[in-house]
C-alpha cells in the first residue's frame, strides 16, 4: 500500500472500501451469470470467476480487518441462524411438493422431461 500524503487521489480506506464493494457486485453479477448459463463449460467459468473473486474479496476483508479499516458485523445469534435455516428448508420442502404435485398431477397427459433434474452442488445441510 502507498503511503499517504497530502496530495493523494483518496484515502486508502475509502479506496479499498470501493473495491470491496465493486468486488461484491462483481460476485453477484456471476453468480447471475452462472445460474442462467445453459452451457456447462459457461456455466464452470463463470462458477470458477465467482469463487476467485470471492476469494479476493475475504482476502482485501481480512487485511482491511487487520489494519482496523472494516468493522465486521455483530455475529448473529446462533438461534436466528437456526430459525432462518428451518424458514428456508420449509420453504424448500414446499417448492418441491408443488413440482411434485405439478408433475404427478397431469395424468394421462404426462411428458417425460426433456432434461435430467439439477443435483445440489453443495451438500452441507446448512447450505441451501
Amino acid at each position: 500500500m502507498y503511503a499517504q500524503t497530502g496530495n493523494a487521489f483518496m484515502q486508502d480506506e475509502d479506496l479499498l472500501n470501493i473495491i470491496l464493494a465493486d468486488l461484491k457486485r462483481t460476485v453477484g453479477e456471476y453468480t447471475t451469470a452462472t445460474t442462467e448459463s445453459a452451457c456447462p463449460s459457461v456455466r464452470r467459468t463463470f462458477s470458477d470467476l465467482t469463487m476467485d473473486t470471492l476469494r479476493l474479496h475475504g482476502e482485501l476483508f481480512t487485511q482491511m480487518s487487520q489494519m482496523n479499516m472494516y468493522q465486521a458485523p455483530s455475529k448473529a445469534l446462533r438461534q436466528e441462524l437456526d430459525k432462518e435455516i428451518q424458514n428456508a428448508q420449509q420453504t424448500q420442502q414446499k417448492s418441491q411438493q408443488f413440482v411434485q404435485q405439478k408433475i404427478g398431477g397431469q395424468g394421462a397427459y404426462a411428458q417425460a422431461p426433456n432434461v435430467s433434474q439439477h443435483q445440489a452442488n453443495v451438500h452441507n445441510p446448512y447450505y441451501m
